[in-house]
């Protein structure tokens, strides 16, 4: 059956289920989504179960729209929605979509807009005519989450002509024949860095992840596999799932648009704003360090308008025979273990990604109950046999003790640390170190891009944990807004911050010591023995953090083309209950209490003796069939 069948059966079905007094004028796939067109939005909104009795009988995502036809002219929609919506919810932005018969409310407290059960979001469809979509305002202005905005405004007729496109190609049918599913490991296999992943079908291909190896000094084993014929030409690709924002996942996603992929992004929208900002920095660092750059942001700009935001749990087609649901893996904001139903009840994967089987600081455990499940793809970071990190406890214990220590002393505490993420973790522990009296008021700046990455953490506290959520929602009080974390906005404030003798914390860029900010305190302070380091994320090898971590003494650094020793005299110390990622009794336990458990497991995100290691355990322990591929192998799953 093709698409026009589809959608003229659609439509048949539509016309048996809404009332006479209802009239539909257009139905459209945008994407997955099926877009009804009505001149009576009105009375779709006073039947309040109309959409979902539609959707459970199409089996398909709705958004019922206004015909062009009878749109409220916008002064008059304005004034209307500002009188519906109460003061409380501080609109600070309004917009309109034409090209959709969308209005967009950007509010401060945005449950105000949408009201108890939605009652106000109803009541301004039925009072405009508009389809209103409501935004949550950053607490802290970003300017990633603006310019994303805006520039998707600029673009709406273009994204909705594409969106078209994706839903033609969802729905174009599939073959007839045998069936299978494939497996191919395309980077981050038996080690740590370029994750990049394929599912492949007899209808579909589907790559998750596309990383970039940051501690491969611009060799080829920077990048995936990415010109196997499996996957080559791109636009051979059906879609590109995106697990979180990390560079290794994240960080080669723009260069498939410039070779040619033309086709969606699936990912959270914390996911989408981050890369974003990962991307442009990734850009701005080669140029500063005079490489040539692999994409440019023209790039990034159409990943951000291919881009389809998905919130956890929202399951969706996105090819002819694969439906795919994003749930939390507790590794950073948005961060998503990608579970995908292949067929008809065929045959279900599950990609952890990065994950962390613990309730943190900031995120809720890992999910680990699936509808089905046959195979697992799964991190193993940390999944060696003696890989047993500190508990929460003992590293909000063991960084009172580094504080308690240095401070006092007049020193400085440098913690080296991803922006996203470990950042905001530190925040969140120091924050409430300070309210508890633990130790004294300590400003603590932060430099690099964790001041942007915080933005945008304070602009989706719904994928925060239980305990955070209520703190912020309905107790007003947001720890990531504490008047003791101060931005570094430029040169000169850090040479102020150097030059100052007062105690404080800084927390920069990179996590690895591989460049950025914190190298500028680095040469500064490690000389001296009342300063701290503190590693509170992994160090891949072959990093200068690792090496640092091991015990190096002396750095030879290059500053201004000269060369410069950096004797490592401060007090360094790692903190390993910070990590994003489960150890190996974490990883054991999510294997043990997953549900349904798997017929396979693949190990993959891990040094190749972790991945053996844990692949082994595992198999003996449960009895279940598993592999530690290299990279390029391919697995049949069915």
């Amino acid at each position: 059956m093709g698409v026009e069948d589809v959608l003229k059966d659609l439509a048949e079905q539509v016309r048996q289920e809404v009332p006479s007094g209802i009239e539909v004028t257009d139905i459209e796939f945008e994407a997955a989504t099926l877009v009804i067109y009505t001149k009576h939005p009105e009375k779709f909104a006073e039947h309040d179960d109309l959409v979902r009795r539609l959707a459970k009988r199409l089996r398909k995502r709705l958004v019922v729209r206004p015909d062009p036809s009878v749109l409220a002219d916008v002064a008059e929609a304005q004034a209307k929605i500002t009188a519906i919506v109460p003061a409380e919810a501080e609109i600070t932005e309004i917009y309109f979509e034409p090209d959709v018969g969308q209005v967009v409310i950007e509010a401060k407290k945005p449950g105000l807009v949408i009201g108890r059960h939605g009652q106000t979001l109803n009541e301004i469809k039925k009072a405009i005519g508009w389809a209103p979509q409501v935004m949550r305002t950053p607490p802290i202005p970003s300017k990633t989450i603006r310019e994303i905005r805006d520039y998707s405004r600029s673009v709406s007729d273009e994204r909705k002509a594409f969106l078209r496109k994706v839903g033609r190609r969802i729905y174009r049918g599939t073959s007839k024949g045998e069936q299978w599913v494939r497996w191919m490991s395309l980077g981050g296999y038996r080690e740590v860095g370029r994750s990049c992943h394929l599912l492949h079908t007899q209808d579909s291909k589907i790559m998750v992840d596309c990383g970039v190896n940051i501690s491969a000094d611009g060799d080829a084993s920077g990048s995936p596999y990415l010109h196997m014929p499996e996957i080559y030409p791109f636009t051979s690709l059906d879609a590109v799932v995106l697990s979180h924002a990390h560079l290794d996942h994240c960080g080669f996603i723009p260069l498939l648009y410039k070779y040619g992929y033309d086709g969606p992004v699936y990912a959270t929208a914390p996911t989408r704003d981050l890369t974003t900002l990962l991307c442009m920095d990734y850009l701005k660092v080669a140029a500063a360090e005079g490489r040539k750059s692999p994409y440019d942001s023209e790039n990034i700009r159409q990943f951000i308008k291919n881009c389809i935001t998905l919130k956890w749990g929202d399951t969706t087609d996105i090819a002819p025979d694969v439906k795919l649901t994003l749930q939390n893996s507790g590794h950073i904001i948005g961060s998503s273990i990608s579970h995908f139903h292949i067929g008809d009840g065929m045959y279900n994967v599950a990609c952890t990604s990065d994950m962390k089987y613990e309730r943190t600081w900031l995120f809720n455990p890992a999910v680990n109950k699936f509808p089905r499940l046959e195979t697992l793809v799964v991190e193993s970071t940390y999944g060696g046999k003696n890989d047993f990190q500190p508990t929460r406890q003992s590293a909000y214990d063991q960084m009172v003790d580094i504080l308690t220590r240095t401070l006092p002393n007049g020193g400085k505490v440098m913690i080296p640390t991803f922006a996203v993420g470990r950042s905001q973790e530190i925040m969140i522990v120091i924050e409430e170190l300070v309210a508890q009296g633990k130790i004294p008021k300590v400003t603590t700046w932060l430099d690099g891009m964790i001041w942007e990455a915080t933005a945008i953490h304070t602009a989706y506290p719904e994928y925060l944990n239980n305990k955070l959520r209520t703190q912020i929602f309905h107790e007003g009080d947001n720890p990531l807004l504490a008047d003791i974390f101060k931005r570094v906005e430029s040169q000169d404030k850090r040479r102020e911050i150097l030059a100052s003798a007062e105690p404080c914390v800084v927390l920069a860029t990179s996590g690895m010591l591989s460049g950025g900010p914190i190298m500028e305190y680095f040469k500064e302070w490690a000389p001296y023995e009342k300063n701290a380091l503190v590693f509170v994320g992994f160090q891949a090898e072959g990093t200068l953090g690792k090496r640092v971590q091991k015990g190096l003494n002396e750095v030879n650094l290059m500053e201004r083309g000269q060369p410069r020793n950096v004797k490592v005299s401060c007090l360094v110390e790692t903190c390993d209950g910070f990590s994003g990622h489960s150890d190996r009794r974490q990883l054991m336990n999510y294997i043990n209490n997953i549900s349904p458990r798997p017929e396979r497991i693949i190990m993959m995100h891990g040094e190749e003796s972790k991945c053996i290691d844990f692949a082994s355990s595992v198999h003996k322990k449960y009895r279940i069939q598993t592999s530690a591929p290299h990279n390029l192998e391919t697995i049949r799953l069915r």
